[in-house]
């Protein structure tokens, strides 16, 4: 279960939750497009910055173009900026590594790899168990795929 939606702070009062939840039920059952439907419809629920981080994630994921996906996986990161406490801390490690898998797909594997690193960054606020260690080989993975990425020399 993703990060964004752990059963031990989870509100299942809160239809942004439920909705999420049911999504990715329907992507465990190969429901595809009733996944993204019921993301759609967490998005059009959404109350505040925290609930539009959570169901942005989930639409990144059901994209019909990588452009469309890297979108709104930084509407996901904007949106868990402006959350303004805590709640978001464990968001970020995963929501950086969604970003750079964006850019990777996009063949900007430099802006790919600073967004691995974010993730990499922010991995020890994502409490201990497989979803951490899904995580942690996600980043791995994306680092050494993009390892001959280097930085553009300034002015160029």
């Amino acid at each position: 279960m993703s990060a964004l939606l752990k059963k031990e702070r989870m509100d299942t009062n809160n239809p942004v939750v439920r909705l999420c939840m049911e999504g990715m039920e329907a992507e465990a059952k190969g429901r595809f497009g009733d996944a993204r439907k019921l993301f759609e419809q967490a998005w059009s629920a959404c109350q505040d910055d925290y609930d539009a981080c959570q169901a942005a994630h989930f639409l990144a994921r059901h994209q019909d173009s990588p452009r469309a996906a890297l979108e709104w996986n930084q509407e996901a990161l904007n949106r868990a900026n402006s959350v303004g406490d805590d709640r978001v801390q464990s968001f970020y490690s995963s929501l950086y590594l969604n970003l750079g898998h964006s850019y990777e797909t996009l063949g900007d594997w430099v802006e790919a790899r600073r967004h691995y690193q974010m993730a990499a960054d922010r991995l020890d606020d994502v409490p201990e168990g497989p979803y951490k260690d899904m995580t942690r080989n996600g980043i791995a993975r994306g680092i050494k795929r993009t390892e001959s990425a280097e930085e553009e020399p300034e002015g160029a």
